[in-house]
């Protein structure tokens, strides 16, 4: 049995690990080697990309940035969040103000740190990551639109860092990176309308609290419409395999969201649009092995 003290540390790690959102940093790493591997380098070996300590330097440094931008983010939300989220709230709260901001700098110098086994480049590319997460939780998030629109920017930029590193320059990718950025507007904008309660309360000026409910749904309408595009782009002039599935579930999914937006008026309501977003945003990480189901064993001969 565990004593108290050894259970109070413990729940300490797992108030850290909420703050910091330890699973979505995971499926951000997963993504950006399944990205590099299928990709952004897939006429390299299997084993030249996944044992590229370069590449390894810029996952490392993309999830400790990540890591403090979760950190900062709860900082300055931390009010709102007692009102959005009591339970996660109270768990977070568990480690102190001091100890989170501490943990913000040591992450952010290891990413710098990481970023200068790369290049110089790669120290001014994630010293500016760093710079514009900070201003986005500090001012930028309170906008409606920019704030919005910021926020989907700053999720799909550590796929920039590799993409970058590869200097992979092919349509495929920016049509995906589209897709991408939409899925995730629509998220961003899903998750307002979800803690609008708190929002109101702490004077946020999101798009639901400036504009209303209706507009919101719209705009999610308008934006659900938008992903159309590039799906039909990928499918249609692009050779992804199996991964073909993915896109059509995915309009599926999109159009199931957008009929019970309508029918929406409650965070229960909401919380399930936005389950349906990440389910899509975890499934399309997945979904990247079906571009070519063979690849790994053809590369490791």
């Amino acid at each position: 049995m565990l004593s108290r003290k050894q259970k109070h540390i413990l729940l300490k790690y797992f108030s850290m690990f909420s703050v910091v959102r330890g699973y979505n940093i995971l499926i951000v790493v997963i993504a950006q080697y399944l990205t590099s591997i299928y990709i952004l380098a897939h006429d390299k070996p299997l084993g030249q990309v996944v044992f590229d300590l370069s590449l390894l330097m810029l996952i490392l440094a993309s999830s400790a940035t990540i890591a403090g931008g979760y950190i900062i983010n709860n900082f300055y939300d931390s009010e709102k969040d007692l009102i959005n989220r009591p339970q996660k709230s109270m768990l977070d709260r568990l480690v102190s103000q001091n100890t989170k901001l501490s943990f913000y700098f040591v992450l952010n110098f290891l990413a710098v740190i990481m970023a200068s086994f790369v290049s110089f480049r790669a120290v001014l590319f994630f010293s500016v990551y760093i710079l514009a997460i900070w201003f986005y939780s500090h001012k930028l998030k309170k906008l409606p639109i920019i704030g919005n629109l910021t926020s989907a920017i700053l999720t799909i930029t550590p796929f920039f860092a590799i993409f970058l590193y590869f200097k992979n320059f092919e349509s495929v990718i920016f049509v995906h990176a589209s897709f991408l950025f939409l899925i995730i507007s629509m998220r961003e904008l899903t998750k307002d309308l979800e803690n609008l309660k708190g929002d109101l309360a702490l004077n946020y000026k999101t798009i639901p609290v400036v504009y209303g409910e209706k507009a919101s749904k719209i705009m999610l309408t308008i934006l659900g419409a938008f992903t159309l595009i590039p799906i039909y782009i990928l499918v249609n002039k692009y050779d992804l395999g199996r991964m073909d599935y993915f896109f059509y579930l995915s309009i599926v999914l999109i159009v199931v969201l957008l009929l019970l937006l309508w029918m929406s008026n409650t965070k229960t309501q909401y919380l399930l649009l936005h389950n349906i977003l990440k389910f899509i945003i975890v499934a399309g990480v997945f979904s990247i092995l079906l571009i070519d189901v063979d690849l790994l064993l053809n590369r490791f001969a």
